[in-house]
Formats: structure tokens, C-alpha cells, sequence
């Protein structure tokens, strides 16, 4: 049984609220999935599975920034396989509902100084099961406005405006209706949240059927690795998206990756979130890698007479011309944190990594399971590089019993 519960949530000891945020660039490939993209005749890549974990079907969130909750979702289904055997397709927008409206409330609290948008976080998946429950997906798809895949562009923009004319309060105070108003939008959009449902031949609320879930939210942790705050400490991650101010355990950098490897190899899968807007992010084509910069004191003769001619964009598309593995950049610490305070690394989107793999030259790399649908290569999944991993992951969230002993001896609580 679960032990979900309001009270049982502490930000800093659980992921899937962690922030697997979604904004604009990963609303914007999303959107891209739903044109069809061109398979490649060879993306010049041979990946080689050597451990993955069991899932569910690779979900599609269409035209929405909701990757967060689509990928905490997959998460937590994988959680459910690993335990059970086999997981429901649970609902993303039951979710996106009540985080639509919550964070609703506290935008206008907050006088309209926080961020809202349809970006969230892995945080708001247990918020809302410990609230308001949970619901399959054929209870509630959250279609209710003509379109048979997610499209939540004009919503939003309704949302927001709405939100904007109640924060101006226009009679110098807030009325007592401006929730009832906000509801209905989310209704006339999504549809009205169900009371009880019937699934399996048993009948629920969205709070008994969370509750019959064999998922403890306690058994969950909230993992990043930045050197501005101290490690082997919780901290809020200073991104936009993180509406509830969740916390995340701070880890040295090999460390973080260490708590991947242990967990993929004792089977279970990793929530992530990353960075997605790097030239060498190449979705469509099945990979993520970090393409080491060139640099003129290695080359000679020729070779350096053409790359000094070359313009910067010129330098920067042959980077990113990739047509099979190749030199990445060396990680650290230092780097890494580098890109994050200046702003080169961002939170953009959550997805779920599910195995360890190598290329034909030995590479490591990680598979995951993306939400942009199936129609590309690898059917939904790709595949990120270790370097990747290292340089642009923001967080991951994962279950406490995958984190090597010796960590988490260092883990203050």
C-alpha cells in the first residue's frame, strides 16, 4: 500500500517532485514530434544495449510543456513494473489540472513574481497524488477541446491572461470567485475531474486509487551536483519552474553518476532532467553527445590553414556536423558549474533513463525514454553519452534503495 500523504512530502527527499522542468524548448520539439521527422538513411551510430530496465509504451505529450509530468509518470509506472510486474498508463493532465491550479494560487500569493507557464516540475507529481490522488489514463485524458493530441498553447494563454487581470485586483482587493473562474478554464479545457471511476471492476476516488499503488513517496531521493552549495546537503534548485521550492541532496559529480549506474544495473530506471538546446542534442536522430571544441594548437599544415578561415558560425556548425562518435569535451566539476552559472546549462526538459549502452567504438552512453512519441528512430528512445550526462544533467531523482551504501552513509539527513 502506499503512504502517501501531504505530510509525508519533504522536498529535499523526493524527485519525482523534484523539477524535471519543461519550458519553451521542449514544448517547442515536442511540438516538432507531431510533424512526422524523416528517419535518417544512418545517423554514422551503432548503440549496442547492455542493460535495460522493463517499461511501459513510450507516451507522446504532443504540443504541451509537460514533460515533467509525462516523464515522472513513466517513472513511476517503471517503479510499478519493477515491483508488480505491470503498471496502469496513468493520467499526465489529472496532474497537470491540479498543478495548473495550485500553482495558480500561489502565482497570485506571490503577486505574479513567480513563474507560470505550462512548465512544472517531477515535484508536482507526488504534491498532487499526496492531495488529490491519481487516475489511469482512460479515466481522465484531459481532451476536452477538440484535438485528439495535447495542444496547450491557447490555454495557457487564456490562463494567463486571466491570471494577469485578477492580479491587477481592480477593486483594490481579490474577490471571492477569481478560483471558480479559474476552474472553469481548466474544465472547459480539460474536463471536470472525476469523483470516483470504476477501474479493473473496482470502484475508486483519485485518492483510494493512488493509495492502492504499492508506491511510498519516502522511498524516493532528489539528487544534483553543483559546487555553490555544499555537498551531501539538501537545496532548492534556483530554477524558474520549481513553483513548490523542492529540494534537491547535493553530490559531487562522479558521485551523481554513480548513483545511475548502481541504480540501472539493480534494475531500476532514473528520473532526469537535463539540458536539451545544445547543437549536439540530436533527438531525431537518436543521440546526445558533447562534441569537443577544436583547437588550433592541434592541428597543423592544411588542416590549420582551413579552420582558421573559417568564420565562428562556420567553426560552430562543422562541431556539430556529426556523422558518428566523436572527440567530447572532458567534464568536470569546475566545467560543469561553469555552464550553470552562466546560464549555458538550463532545465528544459524531464525524461527517464532506462539502460546503460556502448557505440561501435566503445563509448559509454545511457538509453532513454523520451515523450515525444515513437515516430523516429529508436522508436522513442535515444541515447546521451556519458559527457553529456555529466555536463548538462540538473538533477535526477531515483529510489533510495539504488544509491550505493557508501553514499548514502554520507547523506546528512
Amino acid at each position: 500500500m502506499s503512504s502517501i500523504s501531504a505530510q509525508s512530502i519533504t522536498f529535499h527527499t523526493s524527485y519525482p517532485m523534484k523539477h524535471l522542468l519543461c519550458g519553451a524548448i521542449a514544448a517547442t520539439f515536442a511540438a516538432s514530434v507531431c510533424a512526422a521527422p524523416v528517419h535518417p538513411d544512418s545517423t554514422g551510430f551503432k548503440f549496442t544495449d547492455v542493460k535495460v530496465v522493463k517499461t511501459n509504451p513510450v507516451r507522446n505529450q504532443a504540443s504541451s510543456g509537460t514533460c515533467w509530468c509525462f516523464s515522472s509518470n513513466s517513472f513511476f509506472e517503471n517503479e510499478l513494473i519493477r515491483k508488480t510486474g505491470s503498471a496502469p498508463d496513468l493520467s499526465e493532465m489529472f496532474v497537470v489540472w491540479h498543478t495548473y491550479d495550485d500553482k495558480a494560487d500561489k502565482y497570485i500569493r506571490m503577486n505574479g513574481k513567480i513563474n507560470y507557464s505550462q512548465g512544472g516540475s517531477g515535484y508536482d507529481v507526488p504534491y498532487v497524488w499526496a492531495l488529490y490522488g491519481a487516475v489511469p489514463e482512460e479515466v481522465y485524458a484531459g481532451l476536452n477541446y477538440g484535438e485528439e493530441t495535447h495542444k496547450h498553447s491557447e490555454m495557457e494563454a487564456a490562463l494567463q491572461g486571466y491570471l494577469n487581470g485578477v492580479n491587477r485586483k481592480g477593486n483594490r482587493r481579490l474577490s471571492t470567485a477569481w478560483r471558480n473562474g479559474l476552474k472553469g478554464i481548466l474544465n472547459a479545457y480539460f474536463g471536470e475531474m472525476p469523483e470516483t471511476f470504476t477501474y479493473n471492476g473496482k470502484t475508486y476516488t483519485p485518492k483510494s486509487f493512488a493509495e492502492s499503488l504499492p508506491i511510498n513517496m519516502d522511498d524516493y531521493i532528489a539528487i544534483t551536483s553543483f559546487n555553490h552549495h555544499p555537498f551531501y546537503q539538501p537545496f532548492a534548485l534556483e530554477v524558474s519552474d520549481n513553483w513548490v521550492f523542492g529540494e534537491y541532496m547535493n553530490l559531487p559529480l562522479e558521485e551523481m553518476k554513480a548513483v545511475v549506474d548502481n541504480a540501472l544495473d539493480n534494475g531500476y530506471s532514473v528520473l532526469w532532467a537535463a539540458d536539451v538546446s545544445e547543437g549536439g542534442f540530436k533527438w531525431n536522430q537518436g543521440y546526445a553527445v558533447l562534441p569537443a571544441e577544436t583547437k588550433e594548437a592541434d592541428l597543423e599544415g592544411t588542416e590549420l590553414s582551413r579552420w582558421v578561415a573559417l568564420s565562428a558560425a562556420e567553426k560552430q556548425k562543422e562541431r556539430y556536423n556529426i556523422k558518428g562518435p566523436v572527440k567530447e569535451e572532458t567534464v568536470t566539476q569546475e566545467s560543469r558549474q561553469a555552464m550553470f552559472d552562466r546560464q549555458e546549462t538550463t532545465d528544459d526538459h524531464g525524461m527517464v533513463i532506462v539502460g546503460r549502452a556502448t557505440d561501435q567504438k566503445g563509448n559509454r552512453y545511457y538509453k532513454v525514454q523520451n515523450s515525444w512519441g515513437t515516430d523516429h528512430v529508436y522508436d522513442g528512445y535515444f541515447y546521451v553519452s556519458e559527457p553529456y550526462f555529466l555536463a548538462k544533467t540538473m538533477d535526477i531523482y531515483v529510489n533510495r534503495e539504488a544509491v550505493p551504501a557508501n553514499i548514502m552513509k554520507k547523506i546528512k539527513k
